[in-house]
């Protein structure tokens, strides 16, 4: 897999031992979809970035710097996804905070997800995880470095006609997929689960919650999902997919996730590989 990089603005893939994002996932990364030079979700990814910083006492990188490295290391691509990673950088042994940081910045692009058209026509297969994310609201919602969680979701199966997993948390509240918040269409109200004790507050998400005003944030069970008319998730890099099954409950695509897709074609992407 070709990647380009750059680290803290020198075209290197080398990153020192110490650093702290190794050491102690010590740091936040934003995975931005591009359309050749465009980033349609680009200031929603920012202020993300920056509102996380805040949260982890991080120094809050310059947006014009990362958009002219996100620029370089895509030319030429007619389709990305740049990943910006933002450590602490080096520091002593230990968890005490470096009293004068220096963050290490890495910028790198890959080749969009291979998703084909049928998929977002028909939808995915899902999967209930038998991990449960654990609860801890300070870090909550930011797209830190520990994706430990996921990681292991994510090993619970190998199928490859399963796309996604379901993840759940201690109580057995409905959070998220491994890789993209959910929504599911309730008695004709669109609801997405609340990501202020864990989980991530995805991009796509945001947009998502702005773009319909009627959508409630509120907890969502299992059951609740199970009897939903329309289940889909969404997905800065993959966009507004729908989900076919859940085990052995099969859904329609409905009318608010056909609308929701043709909101994210609007906003300029593609309705196949990753759109």
């Amino acid at each position: 897999m070709a990647v380009r990089t750059l680290i803290n603005g020198a075209p290197i893939e080398v990153v020192p031992a110490l650093d702290r994002g190794l050491a102690y996932g010590d740091g936040l990364f934003e995975s931005i979809r591009f359309v050749g030079a465009v980033a349609p979700l680009w200031s929603r990814h920012m202020q993300r970035l920056a509102l996380s910083c805040e949260r982890l006492r991080l120094p809050v990188p310059d947006p014009a710097q990362l958009w002219r490295e996100a620029l370089d290391v895509s030319r030429g691509m007619t389709q990305s996804v740049v990943r910006i990673t933002l450590t602490r950088g080096i520091g002593e042994r230990g968890y005490a905070l470096p009293l004068l940081p220096q963050p290490t910045r890495i910028v790198a692009a890959f080749a969009p997800p291979q998703l084909s058209e049928e998929v977002y026509s028909n939808g995915v297969r899902v999967r209930l995880c038998d991990i449960r994310l654990a609860e801890q609201p300070l870090l909550a919602g930011m797209k830190h470095l520990n994706r430990l969680e996921q990681v292991l979701a994510r090993a619970e199966w190998n199928d490859p006609a399963i796309a996604e997993g379901l993840l759940c948390d201690s109580h057995d509240r409905v959070i998220s997929a491994t890789m993209a918040n959910l929504f599911a269409l309730v008695d004709g109200v669109l609801l997405t689960p609340a990501v202020d004790r864990c989980g991530v507050a995805g991009v796509a998400r945001a947009e998502v919650l702005a773009t319909c005003p009627l959508a409630q944030v509120d907890t969502l069970t299992l059951d609740a999902v199970l009897e939903a008319s329309e289940v889909f998730l969404s997905s800065s890099v993959r966009g507004i997919l729908p989900v076919h099954s859940l085990g052995e409950r099969v859904y329609a695509t409905g009318a608010v996730t056909r609308q929701l897709q043709q909101h994210w074609h609007n906003l300029g992407f593609s309705m196949e590989q990753g759109g």
